[in-house]
């Protein structure tokens, strides 16, 4: 896919052997990229990595929901997945079993550390 795009942008349509629907579409899909990018809209992985570092030495989860902006429903869905996932744990606190906290696992670490690498490769 690469060497066609740089053949397309390079040398034009003729070269790289593209008819005008699929030059229609690559421009699409370039000017749809873009916009994206430039959103200011988190993204699923955004959120994640926000709970992930907002729990790094334990909290609840309503100093989660309020830290990371989340409702109630939405703060939900995510401490499901992230423990499905082995990236969040509960720890209860000074025996009362009605009180835990939520803490980063290990594996949440590594996660935490390969998203912010690529975060810093794609700025």
């Amino acid at each position: 896919m690469f060497k066609f795009m740089f053949l397309f942008l390079f040398f034009g349509e003729e070269e790289a052997g593209a008819g005008p629907f699929l030059r229609v579409g690559l421009v699409g899909l370039w000017a749809e990229t873009k916009k994206r990018i430039g959103n200011s809209h988190r993204g699923r992985l955004d959120i994640i990595a926000d709970i992930l570092e907002a729990s790094y030495d334990g909290t609840k989860k309503t100093y989660l929901m309020y830290r990371c902006n989340l409702s109630f429903k939405q703060l939900k869905y995510y401490l499901v997945f992230l423990f499905r996932k082995g990236l969040l744990c509960s720890i209860i606190d000074d025996g009362n079993s009605n009180f835990s906290l939520l803490k980063i696992t290990n594996k949440g670490k590594e996660f935490l550390k390969a998203y912010k690498g690529l975060k810093a490769f794609i700025k």
